[in-house]
């Protein structure tokens, strides 16, 4: 829901063109802290990616943990005092290899816990119908003009 008192200076399908509509604004140095991006009609989409198995959602436990293992392990080597890279990969390797086991183990309880409810992976993105630029009343002319100008431009 936009403010009562803020003026649609144009709608666009996708929000990579009201951005380019706001960059242009910038370009020819209108207050642009003024302008806001509303996204309308919103909705969520969770996009299904795969099956989830006792064996997917404990690699997937291990990778993360192994990642976040050999990161810190590799983080506090590197704060040693004595041979910071020696330590460092040292650490880094047995923080990755703890990292894996931890992860696993909660990889493969959170799945557990689920019930079965939910045995797929996936992400979720939101998509909105259409993306009003929005200016504020004392910036709502000449900006409209700069996208006159700019629709003009396009157009020749």
């Amino acid at each position: 829901m936009t403010d009562d008192r803020r003026v649609i200076l144009g709608s666009y399908p996708d929000y990579e063109s009201a951005q380019r509509a706001v960059d242009a604004l910038a370009d020819r140095r209108l207050p642009v802290a003024n302008v806001a991006i509303v996204a309308s009609d919103l909705r969520l989409v969770e996009q299904v990616t795969g099956r989830q198995t006792w064996v997917t959602a404990a690699a997937g436990g291990a990778g993360s943990g192994a990642l976040t293992g050999a990161f810190l392990g590799l983080l506090f080597g590197l704060l040693s005092i004595v041979d910071p890279l020696v330590s460092g990969l040292a650490l880094a390797f047995y923080g990755m290899l703890l990292g894996a086991v931890v992860g696993l183990v909660i990889g493969t309880i959170a799945h557990a816990a689920t019930g079965g409810r939910r045995d797929f992976r996936s992400f979720r993105t939101l998509d909105a119908a259409r993306y009003d630029v929005v200016a504020d009343p004392e910036v709502a002319d000449e900006a409209l003009a700069v996208l006159e100008d700019r629709r003009l431009g396009a157009n020749r």
